[in-house]
């Protein structure tokens, strides 16, 4: 993929490759565990598990897999792999709460014989097997994308700032996200304002800076909001409702096509969000886990680039990530059905469907 060149070229550390011993083999009946981050991001436990175990039960009926999420604690997290290792489990798929506490686990994986997938946010300074993510210094480049045409055709004041909420420091692809977004809106004029790295990604956090934000620059002083995902995203609405904003919002960015953040969009309170095609990433990273807990390689047919931290490579499969407006909710998220006009159609939010003619 063409985009994938960028996490290359910006120098970002990307796992290191080490093939560790495969602990499956043909004639087992293979045992592949799943270790997702948090809860308070709705993608985890309403898209990636349900996508991920469907195609594990579709593909290996007589496969055992487990499950556990870390609800954004690093400590739980390892306790959860240890486990997970002492069962005997054939291969760990892991979706790391902190990107660099994380490299106990990946170092504790294989020394057992246990290859790992990491899934995606990668792990830092440990050699993974085989990685599956999304483009992430492309979804912070949609993201100032996006806030920059909703800022320009809003003709803004002048003296008007963007407010910037950005991921938890100890996840690395926050840094990625990050990195795209200040590589599009530093080339432009508009004057960024406060920024602040949300710890855990907390909603409740993002809602407090926001108001803060709010109070030393004057509601009539924001352009525009670059939050980095739907959950900090409606947390910046709520702030700027609470101050008494009213009519149109300044435009706000997000992530994840969250069912709530869509909602949104619909009705005109944040301007976009990122879709990310989670479903093909899980079942991509089924796939890859099947492999190796048969013993074998990932397939052939997979498509995948090789990106480096220091000399070595890992095989890694990067998607790419699509933007969302509300004259786009139509053709992506429901179209896809990541998302039902069912769902989305509901209460004060059939009207905004019918406006945009997805219903």
């Amino acid at each position: 993929m063409t985009r994938a060149a960028l996490l290359i070229s910006a120098g970002l550390l990307v796992l290191t490759a080490a093939c560790s011993p495969v602990s499956g083999s043909p004639d087992a009946d293979p045992h592949i565990a799943l270790l997702l981050p948090e809860s308070k991001t709705a993608r985890y436990e309403a898209h990636d598990r349900p996508a991920f175990m469907q195609r594990i039960r579709e593909r290996c009926p007589e496969c055992e897999s487990t499950y556990a999420n870390a609800n954004q604690s690093s400590e739980r997290q390892l306790a959860q792999a240890e486990a997970a290792i002492t069962n005997g489990v054939d291969v760990l798929v892991l979706g790391p709460v902190d990107s660099v506490a994380a490299a106990a686990i990946v170092r504790s994986a294989q020394a057992a014989g246990i290859p790992v997938v990491t899934y995606d946010r990668h792990v830092v300074g440990a050699p993974a097997d085989f990685h599956v993510t999304v483009d992430n210094q492309r979804v912070g480049e949609l993201q100032a994308e996006g806030l920059l045409e909703a800022i320009d055709a809003a003709e803004p004041s002048d003296d008007g700032v963007v407010v910037m909420l950005h991921g938890s420091p100890t996840d690395d692809n926050a840094g990625q996200f990050k990195a795209g977004a200040s590589r599009v809106l530093g080339g432009t004029d508009v004057e960024l304002g406060p920024s602040f790295d949300i710890a855990d990604w907390s909603p409740d956090q993002a809602q407090e800076q926001m108001e803060r934000a709010l109070a030393s620059l004057g509601r009539d002083r924001v352009l525009g909001v670059y939050a980095a995902n739907d959950a900090m995203a409606g947390a910046a609405v709520a702030a700027m409702k609470a101050a008494g904003l009213t009519g149109d919002l300044p435009p706000v960015t997000g992530q994840d096509a969250e069912l709530s953040a869509v909602q949104r969009i619909l009705a005109g309170e944040q301007h976009m969000t990122v879709y990310k095609p989670i479903r093909e990433q899980a079942e991509i990273a089924a796939d890859v886990a099947l492999d190796f807990a048969r013993g074998g390689e990932p397939s052939g047919a997979l498509t995948t680039i090789s990106v480096r931290a220091g000399d070595e490579p890992v095989p890694t499969h990067v998607l790419e990530p699509i933007a969302v407006t509300r004259g786009t909710v139509g053709e992506t998220v429901i179209a896809d059905g990541f998302w039902d006009v069912d769902e989305v159609c509901v209460g004060r939010f059939a009207a905004a469907c019918d406006a945009a003619g997805i219903r």
